[in-house]
This record gives structure tokens, C-alpha cells and sequence, in this order.
């Protein structure tokens, strides 16, 4: 008997565009003879099943059951979908554990620090990543700018501390600009994230268990036509993305090292895509966050390593739910 899957899609923030993005690409490439599935939209105005025929229900959040074609349907896993609050941050996880249902990301202990930028490099750092020096900053204590200055060197990024896709994000080059930065982070986050710029190359890494074992999907090398690699650069095509990097084996070890030892350190499962600069100075890769439940639109990364791996987004869908339903 197939198994019943719940594509989880939608969300509470800003995300949830991206989200719905995400949801089309697995969707497409679940394979329906293994699997029967079922897509669920959380938002603000509910949790619905959505039927093949366009009709939407309530789903019970007793048992996360659904009514399809008058039959009462029980997930055996759930893959989700989605970005930011509440598939990306352990709220979901969480309520997952306490029904003993399966699902495809990280746990809610790793998902809820992963999701605290500050709480995440503190971690990596403790485990022996190399990461940028930073401050973290709360709405309620704020701190004068020209005091950031005394503990952080310029150029400086300025993020929110929960956020993603890089909402919110700002790159400081003038003491003068950190001020409208701190207010623009604060809007999206009532913690913000400040670090030192890293000079170097920007990678980012796909990483996946299948049957157990950690692997690590082929490295992509990200230049931005921005300032940074902001919104516009993820999802409206204002970068170049290079699949696999054109680096040479030092590098590619170094990096591929650093990425499985990210993913052992924070007890990753599911796919989890880690950014990081290299250091070409150093030959140091310095991490700079973990994304728990990273984009797979066709714009993202990640649908772009699964292919240059040589395997097809089917079978790799296929090696995550079975990860889930093994664990």
C-alpha cells in the first residue's frame, strides 16, 4: 500500500511566496506510484486540504486527518514546505512529535536554533566552525550605533536574527548608513544579527541523509549582481549561480568537510542547504546560516545540485520521505 504523504506549503510570514514556489517543484516530482499525496495550505486564515479537484477543507489538528472523497486520511509522513514560521522554526516539528507523525526537516530542538542566526554561529563556533564576529542586538536594550562601531569593524551586515531570504538584510559600508540599517532589520525582527564582512567567495551546500548516511550535494558558487545576495538575488534572478563551483579539490574538500560537520554539529535531518565565504586568503570557510528547510522553486539551489549530482528530483524525493519514514 502507498504510503500517504502531507505536502505541507504556505506559512505566517513574508515567506510564504516562496513557500508556494517550493511546493510546485516537489509536487511536480514526488513519484505517485510510491506515494499518495496530499497538499495542505497553513495560513493566516486556516490549515486546508486541498483536493485535486480544487476544493479545500479544514484539516483536523486533533490527529492532522483530512476528508478526501468522504474517507478520513491519516499521513504516514509529512514533507514540508515551508519556509519561516511555522514549518521552519520547530512549531510544526513540535506539534508533529507530540501526534508521532514523521516529517522531513530537522527536529524542533535544531529547527528553533537554527532559526536564531546569533544562537546558530555561537553553536557552529563552539563545535570548531569558523564563523564571522558579530553582536546581537534586542529591540527592548538598544545600542547607539557609534558604540556597535567601538566592538565591529566596517563593512558590516545587519540582519534580522529569525528572518529569511534575506528580508530585511542590509550591508554597511559607511558609519553613517548603520543607523537606517538597525531600523530596517527591527521591522522585520525584535532581535537583529550584526557581523563583521568576510572577504572572499560565497558558497552555498546542499547536505542529505539517505539511508543514514550524510551526503553532500554538489557545491554552488554564488556572485551577486547586488551588494549582497539579497531577495532580489535568490529569487528574481540578480545572480550568477555556478553548479558544481569551479573550484579546485583543496577548496572543494575544505568546504565539503565543514558542511557534513555543520550538519553533524546541529543533528541536522531531512535537506539543509549551509552558506558560507570562503576565506581565499586563510583558505578558511567561514559559516554564515543553516537553512533547515531551504528553497526548492526553480529558482533555488538546491533542485540545481540534485541535477548536477546526476540523479533525478524524483529519486531524491523519494530518498528523503524514506529517510523521514526511517528514522
Amino acid at each position: 500500500m502507498k504510503k500517504k504523504i502531507a505536502l505541507i506549503t504556505g506559512g505566517l510570514s513574508g515567506e510564504a511566496q516562496i513557500s508556494y514556489k517550493s511546493a510546485v517543484t516537489v509536487g511536480n516530482n514526488i513519484d505517485r506510484t510510491k506515494y499518495d499525496v496530499f497538499k495542505i495550505d497553513i495560513n493566516p486564515t486556516g490549515w486546508w486540504y486541498e483536493a485535486a479537484d480544487g476544493s479545500r477543507s479544514s484539516v483536523n489538528r486533533n490527529d492532522f486527518s483530512i476528508i478526501d472523497n468522504g474517507i478520513t486520511i491519516k499521513m504516514d509522513a509529512v514533507l514540508l514546505c515551508i519556509h519561516g514560521t511555522p514549518g521552519e522554526d520547530g512549531k510544526l516539528q513540535g506539534y508533529f512529535d507530540m501526534l508521532g507523525i514523521r516529517y522531513t526537516s530537522c527536529d524542533a530542538a535544531t529547527s528553533a536554533l537554527t532559526m536564531n542566526k546569533r544562537y546558530t554561529v555561537a553553536v557552529a563556533a563552539f563545535g570548531g566552525i569558523h564563523v564571522a564576529k558579530s553582536m546581537h542586538l534586542f529591540r527592548h536594550t538598544p545600542i547607539a550605533a557609534a558604540d556597535i562601531l567601538t566592538h565591529l569593524q566596517l563593512p558590516l551586515f545587519v540582519k534580522p536574527n529569525s528572518g529569511g531570504s534575506s528580508i530585511g538584510m542590509s550591508k554597511v559600508t559607511q558609519a553613517n548608513e548603520l543607523e537606517a540599517a538597525l531600523q530596517k532589520a527591527f521591522k522585520e525582527d525584535a532581535q537583529i544579527l550584526i557581523e563583521e564582512f568576510i572577504s572572499g567567495r560565497e558558497f552555498t551546500i546542499g547536505v542529505f541523509k539517505q539511508a543514514g548516511v550524510i551526503q553532500v550535494l554538489p557545491i554552488t558558487e554564488i556572485k551577486t549582481h547586488n551588494e549582497f545576495f539579497d531577495f532580489e538575488a535568490k529569487y528574481q534572478g540578480k545572480s550568477e549561480e555556478t553548479t558544481p563551483a569551479q573550484i579546485d579539490d583543496t577548496m572543494r574538500e575544505r568546504l565539503s568537510a565543514a558542511a557534513k560537520r555543520v550538519y553533524e554539529i546541529f543533528n541536522c535531518r531531512g535537506v539543509v542547504r549551509i552558506d558560507f565565504i570562503y576565506d581565499t586568503h586563510t583558505g578558511k570557510p567561514y559559516m554564515l546560516e543553516v537553512n533547515t528547510v531551504p528553497g526548492q522553486s526553480e529558482a533555488s539551489v538546491i533542485p540545481q545540485q540534485v541535477k548536477a549530482m546526476g540523479i533525478s528530483l524524483t529519486d531524491f524525493y523519494s530518498a528523503v520521505i524514506e529517510e523521514a519514514l526511517r528514522v
